[in-house]
C-alpha cells in the first residue's frame, strides 16, 4: 500500500489537500473519483515518512497501554473540542495535559510533533498502530478529506464503544465456564494423584479383578505421578506450536473456521461479526468511503480470517461490477436477513441507513445469543461434573464390592 498526497476539487468547487492509501496511481485516482473529487495534483510520498520517528519521540513512547474506555473519552474529547473551534495544535496540547496514563500522554505529544513538522492527523495517528487500529485512521482520514472530521469522530466513538460492549459481553459469558472448567481439571489432577493411589495399592494386593474404570485411574495416575516432566514438556510444545501457527494466515483461517462452526458459540460469533460489518460498513458509506475501499478496510478489521477470506472474493465479484447484494448471497456466514437488507438499501439509494437498522438488529440478537449460552452453559457443566464423579465413583467402589463379595463367601 503506498501513500499519496492530492489536492482536488471538489463538488462545491472547493479545494481541498489531503492523502490516501491506494495500491497504485490509478487506483488513487479512481478513489478520488468515488468521493466526488477531481484531482488537480496527485503525488507518491515515502512511505517512511509516515512511519519514522520525528526527533526520534516515538521512540520514547513507554510501554503500556491504552485500553478501550481511555480511547473512546480520547476520542470524545477530540471530537468536542474540534467541533468548538479549537485549532488542532492547542486540542493536542490539552490532551496531553489532561491525559492521566503516560503511553497516552506520549502519543498525543508525539502527534502534536508530526503535526507541527506538516503531517496530517491521520498519518500522525498511524505511527501508533497499537493504540489507533487501521479503521480508527481510515475513517480520520476520511473525515480530513471531506472537512468533517467532528461528525466522524463521534460515528468512530459508537463503533469503538459498540465494539468494546459486543467484546465485554462475549468476555462476561466466558468468564464463568472456564473458571468452572479450571476446578473441574484440579479437581481431576487431585483425586488422580493423592487419591486414586491409596486405594489401587489395596486392590493390587487383593489380586482381583479390576473393572476398566479403576484401571484407567490407574493408568493416568501413573501417568501423572511418573511421567509429568514429559507431559509438561508436550503441553509447552503444543502450546509453542499454537502460537506458531496463529502467526500464519493459515493457522488463523483453521481457528476461526472451527469457531464459527461451534455449536452455540460459532452462532454467536457470527452475529456478532455482522453486527460490527453493518455498524462499520454504515459509517463508511456515510461518510463517503468508495464501497471497494470499504471492503478493502473491513477485510483488514472484521477480525475475523475466515470472515476476511470471504469478502475478499466479494471483492472480486464488485469489481466485476456485479453490485454488493448478489456478492454477499454467494459468501458464507451472511444470513438472508442481511443480504435482503442490503439489497433494498442498494436498489433504494440509501445503504447506510438500512445498514445501521441491521447493526441495529444484530446487536439485539447477540444479546439474545449471549443469554442462551449463558442459560446453557450451567446444565453442559452439571452434566460433565456429574460425568466426573460418576466415572471416579465406579473406579473406587466396584472393586470394592468385588472386595466384599470375596470376604463375605470366605468367612
Amino acid at each position: 500500500m503506498t501513500h499519496y498526497a492530492y489536492s482536488a476539487v471538489s463538488g462545491s468547487g472547493r479545494m481541498i489537500s489531503g492523502g490516501l492509501d491506494a495500491e497504485s496511481i490509478d487506483q488513487a485516482n479512481k478513489t478520488l473519483g468515488e468521493r466526488g473529487l477531481s484531482p488537480v495534483t496527485l503525488r507518491e510520498e515515502k512511505s517512511k515518512a509516515a512511519t519514522q520517528p520525528v526527533n526520534g519521540t516515538a521512540s520514547r513512547i513507554p510501554y503500556g497501554t491504552v485500553t478501550a474506555e481511555e480511547l473512546i473519552l480520547f476520542t470524545k474529547q477530540l471530537a468536542t473540542m474540534l467541533r468548538a473551534g479549537i485549532p488542532m495544535l492547542r486540542v493536542f496540547d490539552v490532551l496531553e495535559s489532561q491525559s492521566e496514563n503516560p503511553k497516552l500522554k506520549a502519543i498525543c505529544a508525539d502527534i502534536s510533533l508530526s503535526i507541527r513538522g506538516g503531517s496530517t492527523l491521520n498519518r500522525a495517528l498511524r505511527r501508533h498502530p497499537k493504540v489507533f487500529s487501521p479503521l480508527y485512521c481510515s475513517m480520520v482520514m476520511a473525515g480530513e478529506t471531506g472537512g468533517a472530521l467532528p461528525q466522524v469522530l463521534q460515528r468512530l466513538i459508537y463503533v469503538i464503544s459498540h465494539e468494546h460492549k459486543v467484546k465485554t459481553e462475549v468476555r462476561s459469558v466466558m468468564q464463568y465456564p472456564i473458571l468452572v472448567l479450571a476446578c473441574l481439571i484440579a479437581a481431576f489432577i487431585l483425586l488422580v494423584v493423592y487419591v486414586v493411589p491409596k486405594f489401587a495399592a489395596v486392590y493390587l494386593r487383593s489380586e482381583i479383578a479390576l473393572p476398566w474404570p479403576t484401571r484407567a485411574c490407574m493408568f493416568m495416575s501413573d501417568l501423572l505421578r511418573h511421567q509429568a516432566g514429559w507431559l509438561v514438556g508436550g503441553l509447552l510444545l503444543l502450546v509453542l506450536g499454537y502460537v506458531a501457527a496463529m502467526r500464519t494466515e493459515r493457522g488463523r483461517y483453521v481457528r476461526d473456521y472451527v469457531l464459527l462452526h461451534t455449536p452455540l458459540i460459532g452462532p454467536l460469533m457470527i452475529k456478532a461479526a455482522l453486527s460490527r460489518f453493518s455498524s462499520i460498513f454504515a459509517i463508511l458509506q456515510a461518510t463517503g468511503v468508495g464501497i471497494l475501499d470499504s471492503l478493502t478496510l473491513l477485510t483488514r478489521t472484521i477480525g475475523n480470517t475466515a470472515l476476511s477470506r470471504e469478502l475478499h472474493n466479494v471483492q472480486a465479484e464488485l469489481e466485476a461490477g456485479r453490485g454488493i447484494a448478489r456478492p454477499l448471497s454467494n459468501a458464507k456466514y451472511f444470513t438472508p436477513l442481511f443480504i435482503n437488507m442490503v439489497a433494498v438499501g442498494e436498489e433504494a439509494g440509501n445503504l447506510d441507513e438500512m445498514l445501521n437498522e441491521v447493526s441495529l438488529h444484530y446487536d439485539a440478537e447477540v444479546e439474545f445469543a449471549t443469554r442462551r449460552l449463558t442459560t446453557a452453559m450451567g446444565p453442559i457443566l452439571i452434566v460433565c461434573l456429574a460425568a466426573m464423579v460418576g466415572f471416579f465413583a465406579l473406579a473406587v467402589y466396584l472393586p470394592m464390592w468385588d472386595l466384599a463379595r470375596i470376604v463375605s463367601s470366605n468367612p
